[in-house]
C-alpha cells in the first residue's frame, strides 16, 4: 500500500518540480490568478498548461489524500442516497463508499473545510478524502445520479 504523505510545498512548485508545467508557465498562471482570483490549479488548466488529472495526482501528492479516477468506477445507488445531488453538484465531490460510520468520498478541493464539514453534519459520518478531478466528479454525478432530482 503507498503511503499518503503531505508534501509542504504550493502546488505550482510541485507542478513545476515534476515538469508538468515550466517556470515561465507558474508565473504566467500566478499573474492570472492575481488578477482574476480562482484555484491555481483551475487557472493552470484553463491556460492549458497542464490537464485536470495532473492537478489532481498533485493535489493528492500536496495534501496526503489519494488520488481516484473515476471514470471507471461504480458507486451503490445506497451510496448515492447518502448525499443529496446538490450537495454533491455545489461542492464538487462524489460519495463513492460506506463502511459503519465512515464515508468515502471524492473531491476537486480537498481544502474545502466547509463542504466537509457540511457533509459531517448532513451524514453524521467521518469523512475519509480521495482526490479526484472535476470532470471525473460532474461526470460521476451524472451517472449516479440520473434518477435523482
Amino acid at each position: 500500500m503507498k503511503s499518503y504523505k503531505k508534501v509542504d510545498k504550493p502546488l505550482g512548485q510541485i507542478l513545476a518540480e515534476r515538469g508538468v508545467i515550466n517556470s515561465a508557465q507558474l508565473k504566467e498562471a500566478l499573474e492570472v490568478q492575481k488578477n482574476q482570483g480562482g484555484l491555481i490549479g483551475e487557472v493552470i488548466v484553463n491556460l492549458g498548461f497542464a490537464k485536470e488529472e495532473d492537478i489532481a495526482y498533485c493535489l493528492s501528492l500536496q495534501f496526503g489524500y489519494p488520488y481516484l479516477p473515476l471514470e471507471n468506477y461504480q458507486v451503490s445507488s445506497e451510496v448515492v442516497s447518502i448525499v443529496p445531488k446538490n450537495v454533491c453538484s455545489h461542492y464538487c465531490l462524489l460519495p463513492i463508499d460506506k463502511i459503519g460510520t465512515t464515508l468515502t468520498v471524492a473531491m476537486a478541493n480537498p481544502l474545502n473545510i466547509q463542504a466537509i464539514e457540511d457533509l459531517e453534519d448532513l451524514t453524521h459520518c467521518d469523512i475519509q478524502i480521495f482526490v479526484s478531478t472535476p470532470t471525473d466528479i460532474r461526470g460521476g454525478i451524472g451517472r449516479f445520479y440520473q434518477a435523482s432530482p
